[in-house]
């Protein structure tokens, strides 16, 4: 066949077909712009700036999403107390002030003590084993069947490890030392601590110093070295306690507004999803970087650190225990989330002696030896 007519004859067959040519090339740029539309969305965080750890990823997060979606995704970020109160995140997005905030879950057991299960829970688990439960062992699934019925969406968006016990003004070495003190903590560990004497009190980042300079409080507990040397505690209080057994991995949430969640097209879900999971991952390592060198520098400027004695953390898990069965015969949600993290965390922690523990403890002798 001449080549010249093959040609023509299709351009022509393509001009014959013109209806159909024509309203598919019209049809596929709005099925692009229906995938990527251009949002923008306001998320609000129940942290300062100056807490730039959590604040920081938050941030990164915004920018992933926006380099996804080519700019058509945009995310502004509102550090605490500048749409609303960082105790009040979750409020603004179940009402619809915000389509998203980035807090911690547990902030929220004032609603109902199964918010407890999305960042930590008195001796529970450690970061590693929380994502191994989250993403693996059906753990933020299950919260999202208890997150939805509030009208929200969850993903975790952050960990901080296992955090310090927090600073104290005076030496804590019995449990007659706990009776009275008044202590700011976040949680159901305020309910484990109330057992025991102590006075618990939920104050936000920003107003906890302030509260700790005039006395209003005897002991505060926050996240760590890296978190608690910018905040400036170490100023007000000398005694800097460890392990903080009601976070021994205390993760961050990004919560939605289930209905603008389910409104989303799913090509911006999943950058939520990728982007979620990479700050989950970053906020960890910053932390593990951060929070030796920083510790370095307290203890030099005077910090006095200290273990909780035997006596203390026995009490303490007793009393959890307590805590645990009371929300349990009452809840179904607190008690369905609770059997499967205690299901997983059996064999986290036999697999953790085997693995994580040995391994770790040599290496401990021989930083204590300077062999490193």
């Amino acid at each position: 066949m001449d080549r010249r007519k093959f040609i023509g004859g299709a351009a022509k067959g393509a001009i014959g077909a013109g209806a159909v040519g024509i309203g598919a090339v019209s049809l596929a740029a709005p099925a692009i712009a229906q995938d990527r539309p251009k949002i923008t969305w306001r998320c609000t965080s129940s942290f300062p700036k100056s807490v730039d750890t959590i604040y920081g990823a938050s941030e990164l997060l915004t920018r992933y999403v926006r380099e996804a979606s080519d700019g058509q995704f945009e995310i502004q970020m509102f550090a605490a107390g500048e749409i609303v109160p960082g105790g009040q995140a979750l409020d603004a997005v179940q009402n619809g002030t915000v389509e998203m905030a980035h807090t911690a879950s547990y902030y929220y057991v004032g609603k109902d003590p199964a918010f407890a299960f999305g960042t930590a829970v008195p001796f529970g688990l450690n970061a590693r084993q929380l994502n191994a439960w989250f993403y693996e062992g059906g753990g933020n699934d299950l919260l999202n069947e208890f997150y939805g019925k509030t009208g929200v969406y969850g993903l975790p968006a952050g960990n901080t490890g296992a955090q310090m016990g927090g600073w104290y003004r005076k030496e804590i070495n019995t449990l007659a030392d706990l009776r009275g003190l008044k202590l700011r903590i976040a949680g159901l560990a305020g309910r484990v601590v109330e057992k025991l004497g102590v006075v618990p009190q939920q104050i936000p980042a920003g107003d906890i110093y302030a509260a700790l300079e005039r006395g209003t409080l005897d002991a505060v507990e926050f996240v760590g070295p890296y978190d608690d040397e910018k905040l400036g505690f170490q100023q007000v209080a000398q005694y800097y306690y460890y392990p903080a057994w009601w976070e021994g991995g205390a993760a961050l949430h990004m919560m939605f507004n289930l209905e603008q969640w389910n409104s989303l097209p799913q090509a911006y879900k999943a950058m939520l999803e990728s982007a979620c999971q990479a700050i989950n991952g970053s906020m960890l390592a910053s932390y593990d970087y951060r929070n030796p060198m920083a510790l370095k520098r307290l203890a030099a400027a005077g910090a006095q650190l200290r273990p909780f004695s035997q006596e203390i953390m026995q009490a303490s898990f007793e009393a959890a225990n307590e805590v645990h069965a009371e929300i349990s015969a009452t809840n179904a949600d607190y008690k369905t989330l609770l059997d499967s993290q205690n299901a997983f965390k059996r064999d986290a922690y036999l697999w953790a002696q085997i693995s994580e523990y040995s391994f770790d403890t040599f290496m401990m002798v021989q930083q204590r030896q300077n062999a490193l």
